[in-house]
């Protein structure tokens, strides 16, 4: 049962990491196109203009989550703990990345749940199986 918890919240941490590789995409190749910044809540392309540099760094902390989340997703069944830390480190990053999110504006509560949904549920599904094997 714990084996089978874990491959799940690698699982859904996996999904995670990708949904963070789309939104470094959204903010670092596709910022200054109207679809992208209306996402955003940008109002115009000179709104765009002006934060691109701000998103374009943005987008590479989410790159970086979502390489310590396929990293340690990859060493889970090379070096189980190291591999365990690193996700559940990479998942609480995004899980309270969300939290910030929607603390700065209620009206960016779809894209925290998007943004923390499956690191919580990840973090959940992890800690469960480490757990069940004590």
């Amino acid at each position: 049962m714990d084996q089978l918890l874990l491959v799940a919240g690698c699982a859904l941490a996996t999904l995670a990491g990708a949904i963070h590789i789309y939104i470094f995409v959204l903010e670092t190749v596709l910022w200054r196109r109207p679809a992208t910044w209306r996402v955003f809540g940008l109002r115009s392309q000179a709104d765009a203009d002006t934060t691109s540099d701000l998103a374009f760094n943005q987008g590479f902390y989410n790159l970086f989550l979502a390489a310590g989340a396929f990293v340690g997703v990859a060493i889970v069944g090379v070096i189980e703990p190291a591999g365990v830390a690193l996700v559940l480190a990479s998942m609480a990053s995004m899980l309270l990345a969300s939290v910030v999110l929607i603390s700065t504006s209620k009206r960016m509560l779809r894209a925290a749940a998007i943004q923390g949904a499956l690191p919580l549920v990840a973090i959940a599904l992890v800690l469960s199986a480490l757990a069940t094997r004590s």
